[in-house]
């Protein structure tokens, strides 16, 4: 099969793990209503995905380097098993709290694959380009179910909403499966261990994921709880088209950047661009309210934020070497998860005081940006940034 039709397959997966962890996030009040719990109950289906991602990162990681096929094809049998289980009883809650575990169960294994996609199938000038798709799919696949959502359940409830989200998880499952058949262009040294003990003692990557901690528990906070904030400000109802509006610029950003860093070799430069800009926009949004300066402020956001995941994930591929990717990105992945549930609760806390939480963000942009000091300014070439 073609790498780019693996490729293809494995985005509509990832975007699936997406589309399916934020089903009922554009429709909690309904969703409530309808399965007779509390908001909050509805809110704990999309928050369980973080907390098993902090748990089963590592473990997914180190599976997917000593048996990548076996681990991804698991990952992408639990995503349609989790869809269709949801199907059993749409108004369940019970039945919907156990179709999201299986797949939030799967979802490390199918997102610890994005660099080993990668690598695997396409040659090293080209896996910069094939991480930015990955992780385009992953932004698509949020705002998908931001945006259809709402409309799908008005016009028929539940049942159908999970229907037509478990469509595109069933394709690409068996996709995958077909998929995998397809012998690497690249494989793996069996020869080489693939001990998570390396990452205990690398500060680089270390420093990468502690980027990720700040860079997505941002995003994270800002959709969680970017309505609560504008409320204060009386604009509460604009929330989901700018928490959309800075998903897709996220992905203009991560689909044309990333390429073209990888090839000039300015990966800190960028990385420190993002994190500056971070702490300027959320001062920017404190110190001025107005809904067209708050888009304007998201949108750039939104750009360069989103843009960093690509560059972070291409610049560990470099990094850890091939046999080492399941196991970095599940280090990475695991501390951005843990961000988002970090800075989501720091943000809670201070959400009597909007401009304080918007400062709080602000703050985390500028710990992200001296965490970019600590990386090298170039990448000399691939020998020179493997692991000790």
């Amino acid at each position: 099969m073609n790498r780019w039709m693996i490729l293809a397959g494995y985005g509509l997966l990832a975007a699936s793990t997406q589309l399916l962890w934020l089903t009922f996030a554009p429709i909690t009040t309904q969703t409530a209503r309808v399965m007779h719990v509390s908001s909050g109950a509805t809110g704990d289906l999309a928050i369980i995905f973080p907390f098993v991602y902090i748990v089963l990162g590592l473990p997914t990681g180190r599976w997917l380097d000593g048996s990548f096929r076996r681990a991804l094809t698991t990952g992408a049998a639990l995503t349609a098993a989790g869809a269709l289980i949801r199907l059993a009883e749409p108004n369940s809650f019970a039945v919907q709290l156990t179709g999201q575990i299986v797949i939030a169960a799967g979802q490390p294994l199918v997102l610890n694959a994005i660099t080993k996609i990668a690598g695997r199938h396409f040659p090293a000038g080209e896996r910069a380009t094939a991480i930015s798709v990955g992780s385009v799919s992953l932004f698509l696949g949020i705002l998908v179910a931001m945006v259809i959502g709402g409309p799908l359940f008005d016009a028929g409830g539940l049942r159908l909403l999970l229907a037509v989200q478990a469509v595109p998880a069933v394709i690409a499952a068996v996709w995958m499966l077909v998929a995998l058949r397809t012998a690497a262009a690249y494989p793996d040294n069996p020869s080489t261990s693939i001990a998570l003990g390396w990452l205990r003692r690398d500060r680089f990557m270390w420093v990468l994921a502690g980027l990720l901690f700040v860079g997505m528990g941002i995003y994270n906070a800002v959709a969680t709880w970017l309505e609560t904030i504008l409320n204060h400000f009386h604009e509460g109802s604009a929330a989901g088209n700018l928490v959309a509006l800075m998903t897709f610029a996220g992905i203009l950003g991560a689909a044309s950047l990333p390429a073209i860093i990888a090839s000039k070799n300015r990966r800190r430069a960028m990385l420190s661009v993002a994190t500056g800009l971070t702490a300027l926009c959320f001062l920017a949004i404190a110190a001025r309210h107005g809904l067209a300066w708050i888009a304007v402020c998201l949108f750039v956001e939104g750009f360069v934020l989103m843009t960093s995941l690509p560059v972070t994930l291409d610049w560990s591929e470099l990094h850890a070497g091939p046999e080492r990717q399941g196991g970095a990105v599940g280090f990475l992945m695991l501390a951005g998860n843990l961000g988002g549930v970090v800075l989501a609760l720091t943000v809670q806390a201070l959400m009597g005081h909007p401009d304080v939480a918007l400062i709080a963000l602000a703050i985390a942009g500028c710990i992200g940006l001296a965490l970019t000091t600590r990386l090298p300014a170039r990448v000399s070439g691939p020998s020179e940034t493997n692991p000790e």
